[in-house]
């Protein structure tokens, strides 16, 4: 495993890290704590060091059983969790210092642990970013002990650049893939100027970018990819990256040709994303034991050449960019 500094925290973490909106459960899967155990630890037994997870993953199991394992651990694991998307329905006003200290406190005890590494704002709505009470609490709450540091996941580019001119702010968590590669263009400049960890999530496009969705495919009634593709849950940007299907499988198939050369599709795109040195850690999901190990594997590619960095920026511009560039 490589490990990377992420931003002014000065933790140096595994580059390619865990996500667990799955993890022994979640998109429709019922919750196995024996399957998140399992992931867990060989995830950790294999060298990553940094866990992502959410008080709304699967009602606080996931958090839960990532507090489990990592107190079992005599090595240092970071974890960051999210809070706010509790808050139904979904509304700015919903967001006020006292509800969300109270649900860091939830996560404090599902967890087990004394402190959170970083607790981040779950894609709150837009407006929230300019609310300078939500951000003095987290500087109270680090004041206090009960967190190490403070981020944002964000839906939008313009919500993270709002987001940076918190001092308390460390790190924000941003889809960034090769069907999703505006945050390059800006972001990522202006986050290493300001010492802001990337944290990368939807690496895969919600499994688009494996290679082995086809048309044929079908998802259960409570899996994300079947009720959200039009955002009728959350932001749409969130599944399959708000890329539209009847688009995506002809990229898929280019994509397999010259810029997989011969690998593992899904490998290559996670390759793809840590040839940003701007990026902290990226944090794909997996819900087998299997999947964390393919995972690490893409940290152990040699670099892509100038020829496949080339083709994912064509193949985005031919067929991904009008769709999705000009939303997020």
């Amino acid at each position: 495993m490589k490990y990377r500094i992420l931003g002014k925290t000065g933790w140096n973490v595994s580059e390619i890290g865990l996500g667990t909106w799955q993890v022994g459960g979640g998109w429709g899967k019922p919750f196995d704590p024996k399957k998140a155990e399992e992931i867990l630890h060989t995830a950790f037994d294999k060298g990553i060091n940094f866990v992502d997870t959410a008080d709304v993953y699967d009602g606080g199991l996931s958090e839960a059983a990532v507090g489990r394992a990592v107190r079992e651990r005599s090595e240092k694991i970071y974890v960051a969790t999210k809070c706010g998307r509790r808050i139904q329905p979904h509304f700015a006003e919903g967001y006020t210092p006292e509800r969300l200290r109270r649900y860091v406190e939830d996560s404090l005890r599902n967890t087990g642990l004394d402190r959170l590494d970083l607790i981040q704002l779950h894609c709150p709505p837009t407006i929230v970013y300019q609310h300078d009470e939500i951000f003095r609490l987290f500087e109270d709450l680090k004041k206090e002990g009960k967190i190490a540091a403070m981020g944002v996941s964000v839906e939008k580019i313009n919500e993270a650049m709002t987001a940076m001119k918190y001092d308390i702010v460390s790190t924000i968590q941003v889809i960034f893939n090769l069907f999703r590669q505006r945050p390059s263009e800006m972001l990522f400049s202006y986050a290493e100027a300001n010492k802001i960890g990337l944290i990368i999530r939807v690496p895969l496009a919600s499994g688009l970018l494996s290679g082995k969705i086809t048309k044929e495919t079908s998802f259960s009634k409570d899996d994300h990819r079947n009720f959200n593709r039009d955002g009728k849950a959350f932001d749409k940007g969130e599944t399959f990256s708000g890329v539209p299907l009847d688009k995506a499988f002809p990229a898929v198939e280019e994509l397999k040709k010259e810029f997989a050369d011969g690998h593992d599709l899904a490998a290559q795109a996670l390759r793809w994303i840590l040839m940003f040195k701007q990026v902290g850690t990226v944090i794909p999901g997996a819900s087998t034991v299997e999947q964390v190990e393919k995972n690490i594997r893409a940290s152990q590619l040699p670099p892509l050449s100038p020829h496949q960095m080339q083709e994912a920026v064509q193949v985005y511009e031919e067929f991904i960019k009008p769709e999705v560039h000009h939303q997020w």
